[in-house]
């Protein structure tokens, strides 16, 4: 169906975590600061309220998995998508519509555009802790995110950094700013592991 016959809204726990220094550089010129030039990302979705047309999605959780050679938006992306097994076969056919970019609606449309190799939906068991300096997100056997809150290093007090985008941002208007305890996968052609990177806690609101 086309995005004009399905309506949807998420209003989303975004955990979010990449293999970019502290500032991540996408957030600011869309190209990422890492070693190689490239972008691994491994995000986390708490849904607070959604829907698909009368589908209610709140409560569900899904996790994004993203591999790309060079900045996102020169694509040839790899990604996987992984919903909770809580969801029932209505839901998750509604999130995988939503995340592929199918029903129209932003970031995910222009997001689905970047990839070249795709899987999902892969339903597994997603244990996530949701908090605003300390968000965890696990999958077992596959994957692992932990954020921690920055630190002063003269101090040793938890410092309170946000980014913020005064009129709108690509993925979320503002986000908590920490580090990575931990950030890995390894599924199918997906493997990399990061600590000590650039990582997120937002409010994402997503909808066409």
């Amino acid at each position: 169906m086309s995005s004009t016959e399905n309506k949807w809204s998420l209003s989303m726990h975004q955990i979010e975590c990449c293999n970019c220094s502290h500032g991540c550089g996408c957030q600011f010129d869309g190209f990422p600061d890492s070693e190689t030039g490239g972008c691994e990302a491994i995000l986390g979705f708490s849904i607070i309220s959604g829907q698909f047309n009368e589908l209610d999605l709140s409560g569900l959780k899904m996790v994004f998995v993203a591999q790309w050679p060079k900045a996102i938006h020169e694509g040839n992306g790899k990604g996987a998508l992984f919903i909770d097994s809580a969801a029932t076969p209505e839901q998750v056919t509604a999130l995988a519509t939503i995340m592929s970019g199918q029903a129209g609606g932003m970031p995910v449309e222009a997001i689905a555009g970047t990839f070249t190799e795709f899987e999902g939906p892969i339903i597994k068991n997603i244990t996530m802790n949701v908090d605003e300096k300390r968000s965890s997100f696990s999958i077992e056997g596959i994957l692992t995110v932990e954020q921690q809150p920055l630190i002063n290093p003269i101090t040793g007090k938890e410092q309170n950094v946000h980014i913020t985008f005064p009129d709108g941002g690509f993925m979320w208007d503002d986000g908590n700013i920490g580090h990575s305890k931990e950030m890995s996968v390894d599924f199918n052609n997906i493997a990399f592991k990061h600590e000590d990177r650039f990582a997120a806690k937002a409010i994402a609101n997503w909808g066409n």
